[in-house]
């Protein structure tokens, strides 16, 4: 059984606060000492963790003194652990009857309804405890959420108020208010609401405008678009009565001074940057679709752009704007330039720039946007990522396996294992063509630690072993798991067939090159030349002809395949001997 802990400190003093805990008993009696030691010993094992033997002791101080409030409450904790939510309430219900003047008694039972979804119950709960909390507005705030859970707004109007009433009046309180009046429909009353907050606000200009909208939206135009004069009359910059004035054009069609004042918005220096954003964003909602307009798009976002940027968000908009179109990749990329102008530690501009470059094939180009990224971002693990794919696709590989060596010592244990493990998988791979096969089998191991199920790795992991022929056993484990994940992977079933064929299997692994070279016609010389060693294993020398010089039409031109072909035999350059 599981018991959050409650301090002892607590618990003693709701013990004896409580006007229940002695009353009916002489504090000398039996009775009495009996309840004091099963009940504090109770909270004792409690302490320590023994929540069984808790739970007894407390269920037998309470079967001696059932009038004790603390120890019904205390209870109600166990039977909730037990999900018996019919004594959980009826734990706290008893506990906070015998007990009214504990606050603590009384709340919690209102929060485990709550908890419960039984709302209705819980009104009733804490409408009980306001009634001797009177001081207590958070309860009515409480309150206030519970009966729009009911939908209850009369109630809900009721309730505010009352913490009108309790605290004053304030914005919020006439805002929710508003709120209740709107959800019923009393429209009236919202007006009478708004016209409240302008007057008691007479130099929050906000208040106006908000009053205007509400005008706008049930029909009155024209008494909105005098309430946005005397605003833009006081302050000719109010950004949210521009705003509204924008929308009023729009709703009476006067399509001319709403592009106008759209023009006079964007090209502000006054006005924000998210308003900007904003507007922008409408244009082109607006002009969508076959029938959109895009030059009047670029056209504002021409207007918008001249002006000195904050930051590139504006810039990156106007690029997926441009892509959305399916405008030239050089004129998209131009413009992600200029975000990376405005800010060049801009991830996202970069990123798209390396990705569209490396498509082209221009290794240099990528090369030179990651470098300076590792700077700006040296979190980021793509810059790294291909920056040492460039050098390697240049056959660089000293300058690859450095790059991804600066990649992996920014990792943190919050990074994608997928990409972390390919950054270890990649420099394995490096290493044993550098003939650094310690540091190789290194990286490897650091790649299945994060990734178990790196197939790639895997399969290099295990086809390297098998050609040293050590470690047999666990490259088959390692090359068992891709065929199993991959069973028609020519490339994995190689691996797994050759494994086996260095154990000395050649009969099963016959039966997985053959299935290697059914699935792949296009399979390297190696392969081929594998399939033709194991056939000769198994006695097809026929077969094993053929295969050798397949492999030797497609290039294997080793002296040891040569000599194969001449002796008609397989010949393990790895040790001494032969099988004609």
């Amino acid at each position: 059984m599981t018991r959050l802990r409650i301090i002892i400190g607590l618990v003693w003093a709701m013990t004896v606060s409580s006007s229940a805990v002695w009353g009916q008993s002489e504090p000398g009696s039996d009775k009495a000492r009996r309840y004091q030691y099963f009940f504090l010993e109770g909270i004792k094992q409690q302490e320590k963790g023994n929540y069984s033997a808790a739970f007894d002791l407390l269920r037998h101080a309470r079967d001696i003194k059932p009038d004790a409030a603390e120890v019904h409450f205390q209870l109600a904790g166990y039977y909730a652990d037990l999900k018996q939510d019919t004594m959980v309430a009826r734990c706290f219900e008893k506990a906070a009857a015998l007990a009214p003047g504990n606050s603590t008694y009384q709340e919690r039972i209102g929060q485990y309804l709550i908890s419960q979804r039984q709302y209705e119950k819980a009104i009733d709960s804490y409408e009980q405890f306001y009634a001797t909390h009177r001081d207590r507005s958070d309860v009515l705030m409480l309150l206030l959420r519970l009966y729009g859970t009911q939908n209850n707004y009369p109630k809900m109007i009721e309730m505010l108020d009352k913490i009108e009433t309790q605290e004053g009046s304030s914005e919020q309180i006439t805002l929710s208010k508003m709120q209740v009046y709107e959800q019923i429909g009393d429209k009236q009353k919202v007006f009478r609401e708004l016209k409240t907050l302008v007057q008691k606000h007479p130099n929050d200009l906000n208040y106006r405008v908000m009053l205007g909208n509400w005008l706008l939206q049930n029909d009155k135009a024209e008494a909105a678009l005098k309430e946005y004069k005397t605003v833009l009359k006081e302050d000719p910059d109010n950004e949210m009565a521009q705003m509204s004035m924008l929308d009023y054009y729009r709703e009476k069609d006067m399509n001319g001074k709403a592009d106008q004042l759209l023009l006079q918005l964007l090209r502000s220096k006054r006005t924000g940057e998210e308003t900007k954003l904003t507007l922008m964003r409408q244009v082109i909602m607006e002009n969508r679709g076959d029938d959109g307009d895009s030059a009047k798009v670029l056209s504002c976002f021409d207007e918008v752009l001249a002006l000195p940027q904050q930051n590139a968000d504006l810039t990156m908009l106007k690029a997926a704007y441009l892509s959305l179109l399916g405008r030239p990749v050089d004129e998209v990329n131009a413009v992600y330039l200029k975000a990376l102008e405005i800010e060049p530690d801009n991830a996202s501009a970069r990123f798209q720039l390396i990705q569209s470059t490396w498509e082209l094939q221009d290794y240099d180009r990528v090369i030179e946007l990651c470098r300076p990224a590792q700077q700006y971002n040296p979190e980021e693990m793509a810059f790294y990522y291909f920056q040492g794919m460039a050098f390697l696709q240049k056959e660089d590989k000293d300058e690859a396996l450095e790059t991804f060596r600066k990649g992996v010592s920014q990792i943190n244990s919050s990074d994608n294992v997928n990409i972390v493990s390919d950054f270890y998988a990649i420099m394995g791979d490096i290493l044993h063509e550098k003939g650094l096969v310690k540091e190789a089998y290194e990286a490897y191991d650091s790649c299945l630690h994060w990734k178990p199920d790196n197939m790639g790795c895997l399969n290099n992991y295990a086809y390297f072993l098998s050609e040293e022929g050590r470690d047999l056993s666990r490259a088959e484990q390692m090359s068992y798991k891709t065929i199993k994940e991959e069973p028609d992977n020519s490339t994995y079933l190689d691996t797994y067939a050759w494994i086996l064929f260095r154990q000395g299997r050649y009969e099963e692994s016959k039966i997985y090159i053959d299935q290697a070279i059914r699935n792949d016609s296009t399979l390297s010389s190696v392969v081929v030349e594998h399939a033709g060693d194991i056939h000769a294993m198994t006695g097809d020398l026929d077969g094993a002809l053929a295969f050798w010089q397949q492999a030797l039409d497609e290039g294997g031109g080793s002296a040891l395949l040569q000599e194969k072909i001449r002796q008609r035999r397989y010949i393990d350059d790895k040790k001494e001997g032969s099988t004609e």
